[in-house]
């Protein structure tokens, strides 16, 4: 497993981002054996179930999750509506290859799947640092900034076809105009810049594709880049990949994080390419919608 880092969840306490309200304990006889932490940016409720541990001791790590899920669930449920806050497990990228990392998968999955949240979604974790260098600047297309109708416009022709998982999750009940509003204000909402927001150009002025440069409370982040449908299977996922990079590496970032669905492999093998290294793996586990 890839645990949280102590300092980390401390950082978390103090930023507002984990509070005592949201985190929920086990006791056997007196001696704490396990917690369950919630997260969230801001507002009354949280976004995410960040941490579930139990103590390799306990006998059954599933039921003890469980008591601790019910307890947590049941107030955040309430206070937030209908949705459950989906709870991402860390592990090893070889973690099948691992006994321990697939026990402890299986026994966190099982409790979660005991409350209902049984959707999951494998997802990698990269990294850029400067040492792996800084790419080039694009000589085949140029970015420009764009206003938030452009990116919405642009937004909804990427979903077409898209290999992301939740996008194409999210098309099965709604459409593409309101899932672009949707995408447009979470970005919006990031830590990140709106001034970072570009839409990629060819020559001839038209649009091939767009990028969201964004971050996360701990540091600067890939965030989106999409190619549009009539321009993929160019290689154009480089020069944007690699704008992003630039955007973050000229302001000073000495790491840069990134995501991509398991499935997703173009998007992987591109991340490979630009010198991002592979940190984990992240289960994405939530309730059905």
């Amino acid at each position: 497993m890839v645990g949280l880092p102590r300092d980390q969840v401390r950082d978390d306490f103090d930023a507002g981002r984990m509070r005592p309200e949201w985190s929920w304990v086990l006791e056997d006889e007196g001696r704490l054996v396990g917690r369950a932490l919630w997260w969230g940016r801001d507002g009354s409720t949280p976004s995410a179930l960040d941490a579930l541990d139990v103590l390799p001791e306990v006998d059954d790590p599933r039921t003890a999750a469980v008591d601790l899920l019910r307890a947590g669930l049941g107030e955040h449920a309430a206070a937030a509506g209908s949705q459950l806050p989906s709870f991402t497990v860390r592990v090893p990228g070889s973690w099948r290859d691992d006994e321990r990392s697939v026990r402890a998968v299986a026994w966190r999955c099982k409790a979660l799947a005991d409350v209902d949240i049984t959707e999951s979604l494998e997802r990698r974790q990269y990294a850029w640092t400067p040492e792996y260098g800084v790419p080039a600047a694009s000589t085949r297309v140029k970015f420009r900034p764009g206003s938030d109708a452009e990116f919405v416009e642009l937004f909804r022709q990427a979903a077409r076809g898209s290999l992301d998982v939740e996008t194409r999750r999210a098309l099965v009940s709604t459409d593409e105009l309101s899932q672009a509003r949707d995408d447009v204000e979470f970005y919006a909402g990031c830590p990140g810049e709106r001034a970072w927001w570009k839409i990629a150009t060819g020559r001839d002025g038209e649009a091939v594709g767009f990028i969201v440069p964004s971050a996360t409370p701990y540091h600067r982040n890939v965030g989106y880049l999409g190619v549009l449908p009539g321009h993929r299977g160019k290689g154009l996922v480089d020069d944007l990949l690699g704008e992003v990079t630039r955007v973050h590496a000229q302001a000073g970032a000495d790491r840069i994080t990134a995501t991509t669905d398991m499935t997703n492999l173009p998007m992987a093998t591109a991340f490979e390419r630009a010198g991002y290294q592979l940190t984990e793996v992240r289960l994405v586990l939530e309730a059905p919608r």
